[in-house]
């Protein structure tokens, strides 16, 4: 038996509640299936689309309605994590009632320390929320503090930093959820991200990449495994050109290579390679996978996909 984290990227969860309670049915199929081989279950998602859509509603209710608040942008995070678990966690349960295992599931509200001193505050560079006009954005940033910028020349944005994850704080509670054989979802978009002070944890603005935060957890309770299930069916090189190569195995070392190469996308395939090389690289045997999300339970059993492994 392993102890296995599967991070879920959020664009496979859909892009409204309606598409993915359907979608998550699937999707728990699939990860039900790891868990009947024998296999101990934690579940990490992605929240991109989701934490946006909630992000836009209080922006446009807002703007509608001056009484109607800015949501905080951790207290978004925090409602992704809510309504995305609770779907996961409803299927997941309904898929194990309906196989008649005896396991429950549940989701929860997950910390993620970050160090406030992380470079990524000082230049933030992930856009969030509604499309405005300079003037507009300028606007905003004067009277709520915001960072803005223009976003590819299609009008200008809210951004935010996209800082380091450096610990979980409901780390103990997981672990023991775990130990009573609980199957978790937890750091769901990679976390609510809180920096220390003095009076306890705070949160403040930032997305954590939900594949580091995977490879983190993934450390921090013991995994054997860390499965990363994406939309392709393998780690390319040459990746869209007439000589692409799919790479069914790669060694800490080649991918350390590829990196140096920049064969990886920065915003898509380079923090999963990263993500699974951290995990890698803590244990002589741990064993990362990164595969298409129709293909969990093959990656697990027979290894499809791109494994990673320190060999």
């Amino acid at each position: 038996m392993s102890l296995i984290v599967v991070a879920l990227g959020g664009n496979a969860l859909g892009n409204n509640p309606s598409e993915q309670k359907v979608i998550v049915k699937n999707t728990a199929q699939m990860l039900v299936d790891i868990i009947s081989v024998g296999n101990e279950l934690v579940v990490v998602h992605g929240n991109g689309p989701q934490v946006g859509m909630i992000n836009n509603s209080f922006e446009i209710a807002h703007q509608s309605d001056s009484k109607s608040p800015v949501m905080p942008f951790p207290e978004c995070g925090a409602m992704s994590q809510a309504y995305i678990g609770y779907h996961l966690q409803n299927a997941i349960g309904n898929e194990l009632q309906k196989r008649k295992i005896n396991k429950k599931v549940v989701t929860v509200i997950t910390q993620v320390m970050v160090d406030k001193h992380d470079s990524a505050f000082s230049n933030p560079t992930k856009p969030i929320g509604s499309f405005y006009n300079e003037q507009e954005a300028k606007q905003l940033a004067i009277k709520y503090g915001f960072t803005v910028k223009s976003d590819a020349n299609r009008g200008w944005r809210r951004v935010i930093a996209s800082p380091k994850p450096k610990a979980i704080v409901e780390k103990d509670i997981i672990k023991d959820l775990i130990k009573q054989g609980h199957i978790v979802i937890t750091a769901g978009g990679g976390g609510i991200p809180v920096i220390e002070t003095k009076d306890g944890f705070s949160g403040i603005d930032g997305v954590i990449d939900k594949d580091f935060a995977s490879a983190l957890l993934a450390n921090e309770v013991n995994a054997q495994k860390l499965i990363i299930l994406t939309a392709v069916d393998n780690v390319c090189v040459n990746f869209g050109k007439p000589n692409e190569k799919k790479l069914n195995s790669l060694s800490l070392h080649d991918a350390q290579t590829y990196i140096d190469e920049q064969q990886f996308a920065l915003g898509s395939m380079l923090p999963k390679v990263q993500a699974a090389m951290a995990f890698v690289k803590a244990k002589p045997n741990n064993v990362a996978i990164i595969a298409n999300l129709n293909q969990a339970k093959k990656a697990l059993l027979q290894q499809v996909g791109t494994v990673i492994t320190n060999k």
